[in-house]
């Protein structure tokens, strides 16, 4: 079904090996960014509260024999080291693992670093090459950089939330969340830059990325199209107004298949495949501003087509007529797919409680050095005494002491 990792443990092979990260923070804005360059090799050690550690330990909606699947994936990769970053004694096991890291990944409200002795003025003090990634909902800077931000806040005010849905309900979210992901992946892509920078400076930088600012970097043209042509995007369900046709269409046996043939060229391919194919020709769709402005008409005439067809034997014949068209996957479809399956889409590992995990692989895809899962997300604490004896220097005697008053 699914590729299966034999070593739960095998060494990173990713490009960024040699890479040493302290993760600081919690749930998935930040963690997200950490997820992503461990997934790429980098050693990514997370710290975690002492006896409650991330709260995505114990989010998502199924929690099989008390497990988070969610934890299993944005903890994959990471080693669990316990530290109260709210006393000095934590603050100062933390600044010995940062002083021994390249990058410290965090997504506290601004300010908590500084008010811990923690900003980048005293981290880089003895290493100037300290690359500090800050995940926030607003940035660092600004009259709301001390608010407390969500991805769903950033998701409205970055502009997404007003244009998903249909046109008859309120505003709707996607389905995942995809403000805080985001906004991590472009944390991660300027952890890169930074990296690559220093190679030239020999000096670190602070990233800073604000969930509201991911958003809005991916809204495509909203705002020169307000600005310049007084053009509101409004939310269109599951069409992109005026091109056509591009949509997803019912089929007999239930099912819903996604067709993308807007273009000239592929609609005529389309029309024949329907056995219409003088449609093609059809002043009424003949271009695509006539297909645009007919879009509904159009689209009841390729739906009265799709439910003829069972799914499968409908994806078949638009594939000989090299038609862009594709099935509205569930999890059970991915499983089952021969394009996941070749490419080990989804990979399997293992975890302690519940045994083989599948969940999906590392993205994107590098032809010498690429990323791997190694792990699910680890034990609270499980790496504690061997991160803090190896990087930190502590004794035996320095931890039981640690774990006495409640450091770690």
């Amino acid at each position: 079904m699914t590729q299966q990792l034999q070593n739960p443990r095998p060494a990173a092979t990713g490009p960024l090996v040699g890479l040493r990260v302290v993760e600081m923070g919690q749930l998935i804005a930040g963690p997200f960014c950490g997820q992503i360059l461990g997934d790429l090799g980098a050693e990514v050690i997370k710290l975690e509260q002492p006896g409650t550690g991330d709260p995505m330990r114990v989010w998502g909606r199924s929690l099989p024999q008390g497990e988070s699947m969610w934890w299993s994936v944005v903890g994959r990769n990471k080693q669990s080291v316990t530290v109260n970053l709210r006393t000095p004694e934590g603050q100062g096991i933390a600044k010995r693992l940062i002083a021994k890291s390249d990058i410290v990944v965090e997504n506290f409200r601004p300010g908590t670093l500084e008010r811990w002795g923690m900003g980048y003025a005293e981290l880089s003090a003895h290493d100037p090459a300290l690359i500090l990634t800050r995940v926030s909902g607003f940035g660092q800077t600004g009259p709301y950089s001390s608010r407390a931000g969500y991805g769903a806040i950033g998701e409205a005010m970055g502009g997404l939330r007003y244009v998903v849905g249909d046109p008859s309900t309120p505003p709707s979210r996607v389905g995942i969340s995809i403000g805080d992901t985001l906004a991590a992946m472009f944390a991660a892509l300027g952890t890169l830059s930074a990296v690559y920078e220093r190679t030239r400076s020999g000096r670190g930088q602070v990233v800073d990325s604000a969930i509201y600012e991911a958003v809005l970097g991916v809204m495509e043209s909203i705002i020169p199209e307000w600005v310049v042509a007084n053009y509101q995007r409004e939310r269109s369900g599951a069409v992109l107004p005026n091109v056509a046709p591009s949509n997803v269409y019912p089929t007999k046996d239930g099912a819903w298949i996604l067709i993308a043939a807007n273009q000239d060229t592929v609609f005529a391919r389309l029309a024949t495949a329907m056995g219409q194919p003088e449609l093609a020709t059809d002043p009424r769709f003949n271009s695509h501003i006539a297909r645009g402005e007919r879009q509904q008409e159009l689209d009841g005439l390729v739906a009265a087509f799709t439910a003829e067809h069972e799914s499968k034997e409908l994806e078949e014949l638009l594939l000989e007529h090299a038609v862009p068209v594709g099935k509205i996957y569930r999890p059970a479809d991915m499983l089952e797919d021969e394009q996941f399956l070749a490419r080990h889409s989804i990979v399997e590992t293992e975890h302690p409680v519940l045994g083989s995990v599948p969940m999906q692989n590392a993205f994107p895809r590098l032809s010498r050095t690429d990323g791997t899962v190694r792990w699910p997300g680890p034990g609270l604490g499980e790496h504690t005494v061997d991160v803090l004896t190896r990087l930190g220097g502590y004794t035996a005697e320095d931890i039981d002491t640690f774990a006495g008053n409640g450091t770690i």
